[in-house]
């Protein structure tokens, strides 16, 4: 970030208080059968919080979305990087700065993919799921979560183990729901089941969709959820920036897929930058960018309680606040024919 916007979001946040119209427009989701509510656009710390960031700017974009009625943050223990980093200095702000508003905001953290090293720092046991939410809530400042997910479905711990491990966890007041994260139809089923017996709801289920990524239909995710009870919270609706503008004159050097990571240079293919250009087509006629039809093609289905996005910096977040969830049936077909037939 140059010194001159560096100067100027530090100066405009210097005495931040919320704002009084942050209820105004947003719109909140009920997370399955459950009484809690989500804002239809949540936060996501997955990129741009970790240790090497600007720590304005995650002060900026936390402040933009909380005045913008998102009152979901969405952790994990291996955001950042490095691991734990993200929650530290999302931490670090709500201490500082948010402290007072603690009551309006849902903080949720994850833990399943890789926490430390040794036997006891990844999957899905007792031992590594109860120390991973202490860690987090170390980090984090704060005495609960308001949701706790395991991440993936276990590879060794039987899964038994893991659903007792999140009763406890509920039972202890260390979190207030459960969620499961990259779990779909079978596995989401059987952990709902186990679940059930010891009266603990699985209220969401973090899974990926994008107009690109069809598995969760594929799966028949959305319609097992659906009679489990069961919202969907959505991670990565825009392909990491692939369902916007941002690729489309080549690929910009402060850009995920020329940093590497998990987008990789090799998915923007011409092929799919031809896609991307008829889909923007569609959403220039509805009046929304591509990046707004994106999410709201994701939100038009019931079962979605909060499509998660992440940012770079605050414009991208007041951006992508204006959501249509009505879609014609030829619009829907025409998004299908382009994704999954091919742009003509």
């Amino acid at each position: 970030m140059d010194a001159e916007r560096l100067k100027e979001i530090t100066e405009k946040n210097r005495y931040y208080l919320p704002s009084k119209e942050r209820y105004s427009s947003m719109r909140y989701r009920r997370a399955g059968t459950s009484g809690l509510k989500l804002p239809e656009i949540s936060l996501g710390l997955w990129h741009n919080f970790g240790s090497a960031d600007c720590y304005e700017n995650m002060r900026d974009m936390i402040f933009t979305a909380f005045d913008a009625g998102i009152t979901l943050f969405d952790l994990a223990n291996n955001y950042g990087p490095a691991p734990w980093s993200a929650e530290q200095n999302f931490g670090r702000i709500l201490k500082n700065d948010l402290a007072a508003y603690r009551d309006e905001m849902l903080i949720t953290t994850k833990a399943g993919y890789y926490g430390w090293d040794g036997p006891y720092g990844d999957d899905g046991s007792r031992k590594y799921l109860i120390a991973s939410l202490d860690r987090s809530l170390k980090n984090l400042g704060v005495d609960y979560v308001d949701i706790f997910y395991h991440h993936r479905p276990a590879g060794e711990t039987p899964l038994e183990e893991t659903c007792m491990a999140l009763k406890r966890i509920v039972d202890s007041g260390k979190a207030l729901y459960i969620g499961i994260s990259n779990y779909f139809s079978e596995d989401m089923e059987a952990a709902v089941k186990i679940l059930e017996e010891f009266k603990i709801p699985v209220i969401l289920d973090q899974v990926r969709y994008s107009m690109f990524d069809r598995r969760v239909e594929n799966d028949g995710l959305l319609s097992a959820a659906k009679q489990c009870g069961t919202g969907l919270t959505i991670f990565s609706p825009l392909e990491q920036g692939i369902l916007t503008d941002r690729y489309l004159n080549g690929i910009p050097e402060d850009s995920r897929a020329n940093r590497g990571g998990f987008l990789k240079r090799s998915a923007i293919t011409e092929e799919t930058l031809k896609k991307v250009r008829a889909l923007r087509e569609i959403a220039e006629e509805r009046g929304q960018t591509l990046s707004q039809m994106a999410l709201s093609w994701v939100m038009k289905e019931e079962v979605v309680a909060s499509v998660i996005i992440g940012a770079s910096r605050s414009e991208q977040i007041a951006e992508n606040l204006r959501l249509n969830t009505s879609f014609a049936k030829e619009e829907l077909a025409a998004i299908d024919e382009i994704c999954l037939g091919g742009a003509e």
